[in-house]
């Protein structure tokens, strides 16, 4: 017979002093909206990048390789997600 409140509860909840939003009823990850966010800004800095008045092209460099560094991020985390979906 269970007495305390740690051998009543399921081993399969989350703790509420590790994830605070589990409090208030919902805890998970948005990883499709995340990847379609992602693309959608790096594509974005792409073209801020391609369209408009600059003249020192610094701001060009930077906006290119927050792009290419934020689709490298992404492209990883794609494959990260499909080698854990395998396994």
């Amino acid at each position: 017979m269970a007495t305390s409140e740690l051998e009543k509860r399921p081993a399969s909840t989350v703790d509420i002093h590790e994830e605070p939003s589990a409090e208030w009823g919902w805890h998970g990850r948005f990883p499709r909206a995340t990847q379609v966010a992602g693309w959608f800004s790096t594509i974005v800095l792409v073209l801020m990048a391609l369209v408009g008045n600059h003249r020192g092209h610094v701001e060009v460099v930077w906006l290119l390789g927050i792009a290419a560094v934020m689709a490298v991020m992404l492209i990883r985390d794609l494959i990260k997600r499909r080698r854990t979906f395998l396994r």
